[in-house]
């Protein structure tokens, strides 16, 4: 039997999509009778149609129907762009990439020269569906983009952003339509009118904030200086260059009558201001009816996301390009919680990971290198001189730029690098032009190749020339060992929820702040950033915190409290930070860093909440912070495991209610010492006695020289200083293996201490620690720290792990050990 399908047919006004010439279809019924359809693309395709459902034991081919085939199409897809993003990664390729080249691979460039391959998985008269499944693709991927967008950095930005792009965007401009306008004579008839040589030029011009803001995410630089100043600047450079391509549009719209132009921009201005007033009151309107801490409801979620396709016809049928209505309408709704956030984590897997590879997928049935080779490369070199000079003059304008504000060159080349990212919205274009016939497949095809080229280039050289960590290794000694009591000691302290407050709290009350060795405290809150592209840094003394955050409020009114019981003693600075988990460290090591301080506290990612019964809740994400936190901090470290038994009541009478009992488990090391330097500050309290247990391996072994001597001499101050002291108790255990040493630590736990204190790992005697390494988790706390803190253990004790601050030659060690 034949069945005659209704190809997918473009618009004629505007539209993102391919266009196909209208042609007559013959199509001979089983009666003889001959039928021809003129005008609307078809499609005769032979099927079996058999209604048992097990058709494939019938000798039915599944194929035969649209649907399988699709899902066929979807997975095949889905499955090489995987691949290629395991096989690339090394290669510190992008995922916009690996996409690209996923598409070119199962289009006619690759795999689709293969007949067979061609029938079987994409036929000519089935891969309609697979394309229009990737117009919705880009459509749903720019409204996530645009509610991501956060349009205030165009305010906040200094003139250091607002001149870079101006420079970064005219130039290049100026100079690929000058190379255009000289090669105009050899160009093909519609590429070299005004219109389209302009909205070329204003393309190459622009960086558009959508390409950048997921390659800057995963080569970690969101919350690095030059990241933050990327984004900045891309916005800008949007805002200019969308302007010019909407101009240029319209000229393009006005060529075939001057009317269409005026009805082009009349149509935008009006649908602009119906989605900037009314549809942004709505979304306000949602936010508001929001409960604080909650998620919006299901129901407006649907409805925006719906709104998304209707939208998306509205553009289409006024004759604007299909993909501008989505963006614009994730421009309006508010970003970060709780409708931003909301809607990006309910649908932001589903774009990326099931419909982007369709709309990469259809990029690559465009692009045809075959198509491109056979044609000759005088009628290309035009696109190319305007394209290679656009990209060259940009990358060089970018960097005179950041030059000229006395950015380090290493930034400044990083920064033009950055500004020199192609991809999605740049393909988009791409085939908006080839719908425009601007362009033919050849161009198209140039083009593909050349984004593919400069973004696989321009990532891995932007990894080898910024290191956003290389500031925080300092050389300088900012550790508590080195620092001399009486003076002003420098605490960090970093929050995730408000569980974790008491107890930071009370540590640092512990630590026996006193008028003559007062405590500047930093206290950084940390929320994921969801929701929104550009990281928020809040100094609370200097500027108010958004409602959407204003879940912190108690955690600041808490912090507060404590600082005026304690007037005089300690000085809080309250900040909050709202970034990746990927790049929180970055922020927690900056603010470190520019505050000059001596130890940095981290909640451990497990913590026992007595209210849940004493079980334990795990905070997502919070592992690795602390994983680079102990990598890349600029002074010492130390990890809180609490378990619940620091907490006391925040009350003013709370801090001098009863005797803290305080354990030291010394090791040896470097770590070992800072911890015992910090624990000294605690003996000086009348509320807490200390006991030190030392560690000695049995007739030495395995006892480095130099560490043996540096253990000794803290030792012995410690000693001699808390001599008379009788709330300080200092003994020596000596073992053979580290299954004494775990046996002997289970013998001092008899459940009367409130907080055990020990070095992390660096420079203890291995033996030591014979045989327990294996059987460690939680490497962040180091081989004793994760035993004493484990469950096995028993108690309720709460643990530090310290670690000293490694210096700058340390930590080029360690990673060439690491390397090796």
């Amino acid at each position: 039997m034949v069945r005659i399908f209704p190809l997918y047919r473009p618009q004629a006004s505007d539209g993102w999509h391919a266009n196909f010439d209208g042609f007559q279809t013959s199509v001979k019924a089983q009666s003889g009778d001959s039928h021809v359809y003129s005008g609307a693309p078809l499609v005769c395709r032979r099927t079996n149609h058999n209604d048992s459902p097990f058709g494939i034991f019938y000798g039915e081919n599944p194929l035969d129907d649209f649907f399988p085939l699709f899902l066929l199409e979807m997975s095949f897809v889905i499955i090489v762009t995987r691949l290629l993003r395991l096989l690339l990664k090394p290669l510190k390729q992008p995922r916009v990439v690996c996409e690209i080249l996923g598409g070119i691979i199962v289009g006619p460039s690759v795999l689709g020269r293969n007949d067979k391959f061609s029938k079987f998985v994409f036929p000519e008269n089935a891969d309609f569906l697979v394309k229009n499944i990737g117009i919705v693709g880009f459509m749903y991927f720019l409204f996530l983009s645009g509610v991501k967008m956060d349009m205030s950095l165009i305010t906040k930005s200094g003139k250091k952003q607002l001149y870079i792009a101006i420079i970064g965007v005219l130039l290049p401009f100026i100079s690929s339509n000058a190379v255009a306008f000289i090669l105009r004579k050899s160009m093909d008839k519609e590429l070299a009118k005004i219109s389209s040589i302009g909205a070329i030029t204003s393309n190459i011009a622009i960086t558009a904030f959508p390409v950048l803001y997921p390659i800057l995410k995963e080569l970690n630089l969101l919350s690095s200086e030059v990241g933050r100043m990327a984004l900045s600047t891309a916005i800008i450079s949007d805002g200019i260059g969308v302007s010019a391509i909407a101009a240029f549009e319209a000229a393009k719209q006005g060529e075939a009558d001057a009317k269409n132009s005026l009805w082009y921009m009349i149509s935008m201005i009006v649908l602009v201001g119906f989605v900037v007033t009314y549809v942004r009151k709505l979304m306000n309107r949602i936010v508001a009816r929001t409960p604080e801490g909650h998620s919006v409801e299901q129901v407006y979620v649907v409805t925006i996301l719906m709104g998304v396709l209707v939208i998306g016809f509205v553009t289409d049928a006024l004759g604007i390009a299909i993909l501008n209505g989505p963006l614009w309408l994730g421009l309006v709704i508010p970003d970060g919680p709780p409708l931003g956030s909301t809607l990006v984590e309910r649908i932001e897997t589903f774009v990326m990971d099931i419909l982007m590879p369709a709309s990469f997928a259809f990029v690559g049935l465009y692009t045809d290198v075959s198509v491109m080779a056979s044609v000759e490369w005088s009628s290309l070199r035009p696109l190319f001189a305007m394209i290679a000079t656009g990209y060259v003059v940009k990358f060089f304008a970018t960097l005179m730029g950041t030059l000229f504000f006395q950015l380090p060159l290493r930034d400044s080349i990083a920064l033009s690098l950055i500004m020199s990212l192609r991809g999605q919205v740049e393909i988009i274009l791409f085939i908006h032009w080839m719908d425009k016939k601007i362009m033919q497949q050849p161009s198209f095809t140039l083009l593909v190749l050349v984004t593919v080229v400069i973004t696989s280039l321009v990532t891995p050289l932007i990894s080898f020339v910024y290191d956003p960590t290389k500031p925080y290794m300092v050389n300088k000694r900012r550790t508590i060992q080195h620092t001399a009591q009486g003076t002003e000691l420098r605490i960090m302290v970093c929050i995730h929820d408000q569980e974790s407050v008491s107890a930071i709290i009370d540590l640092i009350e512990a630590t026996n702040p006193t008028p003559s060795s007062p405590f500047a405290i930093y206290a950084l809150r940390l929320i994921e950033l969801v929701g929104r592209a550009a990281p928020v840094f809040i100094d609370h003394e200097k500027q108010q915190e958004p409602s959407k955050y204003s879940a912190s409020d108690t955690i600041h009114n808490a912090l507060k409290l404590y600082e005026e019981i304690r007037c005089g003693f300690v000085k809080i600075h309250s900040f909050t930070v709202v970034a990746p988990k990927r790049t929180m460290y970055q922020d927690i090591c900056e603010l470190a860093l520019l505050n000059k301080a001596t130890l940095i506290i981290l909640p451990f990612h497990k913590e026992r909440l007595e209210k849940l019964g004493g079980g334990e809740v795990v905070r997502v994400g919070v592992r690795s912070v602390n994983s680079n936190v102990l990598s890349h901090a600029p002074c010492s470290v130390g990890i809180l495991v609490d378990k619940g038994h620091l907490r006391n009541p925040l009350t003013a009478h709370s801090f001098r209610h009863s005797i803290n009992r305080f354990a030291v488990l010394f090791l040896g090391g470097a770590d070992a010492r800072e911890a015992l330097s910090y624990a000294d500050r605690m003996a000086m309290s009348l509320d807490v006695t200390l006991t030190v247990i030392r560690f000695l391996s049995h007739n030495g072994e395995g006892e480095n020289e130099m560490e043996k001597k540096l253990d000794d001499g803290v030792v012995t101050w410690f000693w001699v200083k808390n001599e008379a002291n009788e709330r300080v108790v200092y003994r020596e255990i000596t073992v053979r293996n580290g299954a004494e040493t775990v046996k002997a630590i289970q013998a001092i736990n008899d459940d009367s201490y409130d907080l055990w204190i020990v070095g992390r790992k660096e420079g203890i005697n291995p033996m030591l620690l014979e045989g327990l390494e294996e059987w460690s988790e939680n490497h962040e706390l180091g081989v004793i720290g994760d035993f004493v803190a484990s469950d096995d253990f028993g108690g309720t004790a709460s643990v530090l792990v310290v670690q000293q601050q490694m210096l700058r030659e340390q930590k080029a060690s360690l990673c060439g050990s690491i390397i090796k």
